[in-house]
Formats: structure tokens, C-alpha cells, sequence
């Protein structure tokens, strides 16, 4: 029997667990609860009817002594304030003599005779009172009927003082009669109470045992795999509830996640050698194209190109050529800027010098087809802007816009600093593009992959966005009417940045 309730307790749900438990706990409360009240209503009924009888006796009691006492005073001295007090304990003694218990079928017969000769004696007693007052102190009856008065209060004190000790014995003999049933009650009580904490260890170690212990061991295995032990046995639980389904899928996730983490360390081995061949790659791909440099400045000689370009501007200048002399001065700057400058960030001033350079160059290729209205409302030599990021777009706006219409077009620089972000936009009116050709423009910058409209802008689309969070290149282009190239510049960097 033992064997098939540890069974089916194992094979029930947690709900179901939860709710013998909680059955269990209501059970024991409702029936103490239950089992007070009843003891309570059997016990302190009768005890608290006798002590309100007693209570009623003793009032009357009181209030008849009172009342004799008052009569006495009046008798003797006939005032107003006396005869007031008189009323009042008259009165009183009337309403504690109506309230004494008079049911023959509740107090019985001889209390039901004492209440009698109480009531029918105050009667009478009443009326010999009510008499003697109404006489005279001086006549010759006053005497013995004042006298006759008082053996009727002597009789109604006794007959009260009776009552009052006939009550008392009936509690006595009624708490006598139920003492032995109390002490069975508490008997039962404990036996009950016994049995009730007998069932409340028997579930409370079922319910350890099917829910406590298998959550702990799931703990100490879960322990032992936040410091990689993944070789520990598997949990056996008998549940067949929520919990064994718990503890199945607990060690189903113990083996996946074993096997997971040998494919990961199989991947991050191959991981790591691809990464060491692609960096022996890499290291190729630098040696070759430094060596690809190197012959490249030995076939340009940086020193040898600045020192020609310079020899040059002095003949031209000795023979008056200033137009000459100056396209190679701003020539000469273009090369030495962009040979020379590795700086990330440069001041606003040093790119708008050498985009000054650039369009008096284009300006002595177009002359008057290109027009050039620049307006810069900031400091150049505060403002700080990346390296390579003006000179590009205007020549993008130069060749790809301008010189592609016939009549020329004018070419607009715009420069303001807005709060903490430096605005800079370059407009032309030039050729512009069509919708499908914008479109492809932006799609190709964000993808970052090239075309030959967009190798320059690229370039510094990517960078603004590296370099800066909240850094934006925008293009609006309309066709023959010229395209227009909105750049953000944040100006509050990271100082590591530079």
C-alpha cells in the first residue's frame, strides 16, 4: 500500500501536489476552526448562562438593599430629595426583579418556586410599602405596619440570598457534570491533532522528496557546468511529472551543449588557422605593395617633381608669365599636399587653401564657363575636418557636372557651423542625374563598392561615418539643373581620434 501511494504521488503533476498540500493545510485549519467553535459553544453556553443568571441575582440583590435602604431614609425624613432617591431604587429594583430568568422549562423547578415567592412576595411587600408612606408618622397604625414592612424586607432579602446560592450550587453541579467531558475533548483533540501532523511529515517528505531533491540536484549539475564539468552522470529522478520532464530535458541539454561546445573548439582551431594563413597573406599582400611603392618613388622623385615645378615657376616668372607661374605654384601645392599630408584631421583653413588651388587650375582650363562663389561663415583655422575631404568633391562637381555642360555653371561652397556640427555644401549647376542614376549612387556608397562617378565620394563616405557617430554625406541631384552634396562634420571628437 505504502509503495503504490509513493507511485502515484510520483506520477502526479506539481499542480496536483501543489494542491494536496494546500488541501492538506486548509484541512487541518477548518477543522480546528471548526472543533473550537464547537467546544466553545458547548462549553461557555452553559457557563455563560449561569453566570448571567448569577449576574441578574446579584443585581436584584443590590437593588433591593438599595431600595430598603432608601425606604428607611424616607421614612424617616420626608424630603423631596429623598423621595426622589426612594423612586429611583424603587424603580431599579422592579426592572432587575423582571429580568431574573422565570421559564420553568430553562431554570427548573426549584428555581422556578424561589423566582415565585421573590415576585409574589415584592408584591405584596410593594404594597404594605406603598401604605405606610401614605400614613401619617403620628398615627396609631403607622408604627406596626412600618414594622410589619420591614419583616417583609428581611423575608425578600433571605429569599434572594437563596436564590443567589441555589444558582451557585446548579453552576457547580452543571461544571462537574461536563468536567469529565472536557477532559475526553482534549483527549481527542491531541490524538486528532497527532494523526493530522503524522499526514503533514508523511506529504511534506513526499513532496521533498519529488520536488526539492530533484531541483537540487539540478543545481549542483548546472554548478559543476558553469566551470566546464561536462562528465558528470546524468540526473535519475523517479518523477514522472513536470519535474522528470525537467530533469530529461536538463541532461538532453547537458550532451547538446557538450557537443556545441566540441564543434565550436573544432571551428575556432580551423578558425585560428585560417586566420594565421590569411595573415601570412595579408603580410605578403604589404611587403608587395610597399615594394610596389618604393618603385614607385623611385621613379618619381617627390623632391626632383617639387624642385622642377618650383625651377619652372621662377623662369616663368623671370620672363613674366604670372598666369604661368601661378598654375604651377597651385599645381606644386596639390602634389605636395596629397604626398606629404598623413594627418587623419586638418583645419578647414588648409583644405579650403588647397581647394583654392584647384579650382584656379580648373578656372584657366574653362575660363569663363566655370564660375566659383565660395561663402564660409566660421573660423577655417579653428574647424577641423578630414584630411582629403573637400578637395575630392569639388573636383567630383567640376568634372562630373560642370564641364559637362556646355555653357559652363557655377560651382557653390556654403561652410557654416551649426551648434557643435560644421555644415558644408557643394552645389553645382551642372548636368545633374536622373532619378535611377541618383539612386544608384547612393546604393553604391552605402555598399560600399565603386563607380566611376563615385570613387571619391565613396572614400569619404565611409569615412565620415567611421570617424564620426553622427557624421552624414547626403546627394539631391536633379537632371540639368545640377546636383547638390550636403556633408556633417561633428566638431566634439574623441582627442584619441587625432
Amino acid at each position: 500500500m505504502g509503495q503504490y501511494l509513493r507511485d502515484t504521488w510520483y506520477r502526479i503533476t506539481v499542480r496536483q501536489k501543489l494542491a494536496v498540500n494546500i488541501a492538506l493545510i486548509v484541512l487541518v485549519m477548518v477543522f480546528f476552526s471548526v472543533f473550537t467553535i464547537l467546544i466553545l459553544r458547548f462549553s461557555l453556553g452553559d457557563v455563560n448562562r449561569i453566570l448571567d443568571d448569577n449576574v441578574r441575582c446579584h443585581e436584584f440583590q443590590d437593588a433591593l438593599e438599595q431600595e430598603i435602604e432608601a425606604f428607611n431614609v424616607y421614612a424617616r425624613n420626608r424630603t423631596e430629595e429623598n423621595r426622589g432617591t426612594y423612586n429611583l431604587a424603587c424603580v431599579r429594583t422592579e426592572r432587575c426583579l423582571a429580568s431574573l430568568p422565570y421559564d420553568y422549562e430553562e431554570i427548573g423547578e426549584e428555581r422556578y418556586a424561589r423566582t415565585w415567592n421573590i415576585r409574589n412576595s415584592y408584591e405584596q411587600y410593594s404594597r404594605s410599602r406603598d401604605r405606610v408612606l401614605e400614613m401619617a408618622p403620628e398615627s396609631s397604625e403607622y408604627v406596626a405596619s412600618l414594622y410589619a414592612v420591614i419583616d417583609r424586607q428581611e423575608y425578600l432579602s433571605d429569599y434572594a440570598r437563596l436564590l443567589a446560592q441555589l444558582m451557585v450550587k446548579e453552576g457547580n453541579t452543571s461544571y462537574q457534570e461536563r468536567a469529565p467531558l472536557f477532559y475526553r475533548m482534549s483527549g481527542w483533540i491531541g490524538l486528532i491533532s497527532l494523526l493530522m501532523i503524522v499526514a503533514a511529515f508523511v506529504i511534506t517528505s513526499l513532496t521533498y522528496g519529488s520536488l526539492i531533491d530533484p531541483v537540487v540536484m539540478v543545481v549542483r549539475s548546472a554548478r559543476e557546468l558553469s566551470v566546464n564539468n561536462y562528465e558528470s552522470a546524468d540526473i535519475v529522478v523517479p518523477n514522472q511529472d513536470e519535474i522528470g520532464e525537467l530533469v530529461a530535458t536538463f541532461n538532453r541539454m547537458k550532451h547538446a551543449t557538450k557537443g556545441y561546445i566540441d564543434t565550436l573548439r573544432k571551428n575556432a582551431e580551423m578558425a585560428e588557422l585560417l586566420h594565421r594563413d590569411e595573415m601570412e597573406r595579408v603580410e605578403m599582400e604589404r611587403q608587395m605593395n610597399e615594394a610596389q611603392l618604393e618603385l614607385l618613388k623611385s621613379q618619381i622623385n617627390p623632391h626632383f617633381l617639387f624642385n622642377t615645378l618650383n625651377t619652372i615657376g621662377c623662369m616663368a616668372k623671370l620672363e613674366d608669365a604670372d598666369t604661368t607661374g601661378r598654375m604651377i605654384r597651385s599645381l606644386s601645392h596639390l602634389f605636395r599636399y596629397n604626398l606629404k599630408t598623413t594627418e587623419q584631421f586638418v583645419t578647414l583653413d588648409s583644405e579650403l587653401k588647397v581647394a583654392d588651388d584647384y579650382i584656379y587650375i580648373q578656372k584657366m582650363r574653362f575660363g569663363e564657363r566655370l564660375v566659383y562663389d565660395r561663402r564660409v561663415e566660421t573660423d577655417a583655422k579653428l574647424a577641423t575636418i578630414p584630411s582629403f575631404s573637400l578637395q575630392p568633391v569639388i573636383e567630383n562637381a567640376v568634372i562630373h557636372g560642370i564641364a559637362r555642360k556646355e555653357e559652363g555653371g557655377t560651382l557653390y561652397l556654403r561652410i557654416c557651423l551649426r551648434g557643435d556640427v560644421l555644415s558644408v555644401v557643394v552645389a553645382d549647376t551642372g548636368v545633374g542625374m536622373s532619378g535611377v542614376q541618383l539612386r544608384e549612387l547612393r546604393e553604391a556608397l552605402k555598399d560600399r563598392s565603386t563607380s566611376k562617378r563615385g570613387i571619391g565620394l565613396g572614400n569619404i563616405y565611409r569615412r565620415l561615418h567611421l570617424l564620426y557617430e553622427d557624421g552624414e554625406l547626403k546627394i539631391h541631384s536633379r537632371p540639368g539643373r545640377g546636383t547638390v552634396i550636403r556633408m556633417r562634420i561633428p566638431q566634439k571628437r574623441d582627442p584619441d581620434v587625432e
